[in-house]
């Protein structure tokens, strides 16, 4: 799928991306990422984040190596501008750069979720979780684990109130990978669908995509995902099943 972009005015509307608050989201965008890249979420230029404020969309460009991102580097769109979405419009686009095939997705979490920040990585334990879960007898399209403490990390669901007990199984949707990142945008926004409460969505032999109603929590989201990935391929090695019938 083409996507064209249309820059925004001719002084490039840096004012939205120069701030001394450290939590602006053209700050905050650039520290997440050298964060995730300490972690291995984002190397070789993959992956990203996306922060929404309000109307505004934040979004890391594609090309750049997220461990040396800069402020100026942040693209900025607003979502009641965006018309048609092969041709979006950005209120403020880096000179040098290019937009990420990421946008589109990003923008689904903000418009189907309501989401204020989605994360994509490209971990490696999330990849070993979709291959471990293609080379069950019948391939599987979700990864499911419970009775583990870190699952309490997860809420509910879209505007549900209170987050996962101990006891309660977390799901995470897998859905095929694509050549083109931005032609994932469709199986993504079907298992939002098919899965109303998912926080997140896996793609296999890919990545992750993660979101949460804050910054905060896509990032407590984001990290306790990983930990449980880890944990699950650790638990397959020594033959221990993901799902257990252990009782309150």
């Amino acid at each position: 799928m083409a996507i064209t972009c249309q820059q925004g005015p001719s002084d490039n509307n840096d004012r939205l991306i120069r701030s001394s608050d450290s939590q602006h989201p053209a700050n905050l965008i650039p520290e997440l990422c050298r964060k995730f890249w300490t972690l291995g979420w984002v190397t070789g230029t993959g992956g990203g984040t996306s922060i929404r404020d309000d109307d505004l969309v934040y979004l890391a460009p594609s090309g750049v190596q997220k461990e040396l991102m800069k402020p100026e580097d942040i693209y900025v769109l607003s979502i009641k501008a965006q018309t048609d979405p092969k041709h979006r419009i950005y209120l403020r686009s880096p000179p040098s750069l290019k937009p990420s095939q990421c946008t589109p997705l990003f923008m689904a979490a903000f418009t189907k979720r309501n989401a204020g920040c989605c994360i994509h990585t490209h971990s490696q334990w999330a990849v070993l979780i979709t291959l471990l879960a293609e080379q069950q007898e019948e391939k599987s399209n979700m990864f499911e684990i419970n009775n583990i403490e870190q699952i309490k990390g997860f809420g509910r669901g879209c505007r549900k109130a209170g987050n996962l007990g101990y006891h309660d199984t977390l799901s995470i949707p897998i859905i095929e990978n694509t050549p083109f990142e931005e032609d994932l945008t469709s199986t993504l926004e079907e298992a939002m669908d098919k899965y109303p409460d998912t926080y997140a969505v896996l793609v296999r032999r890919h990545g992750i995509y993660v979101w949460g109603e804050t910054v905060h929590k896509a990032k407590t989201q984001a990290e306790s995902l990983d930990y449980l990935f880890q944990l699950a391929v650790e638990m397959r090695k020594l033959s221990l099943p993901w799902l257990s019938d252990i009782e309150g």
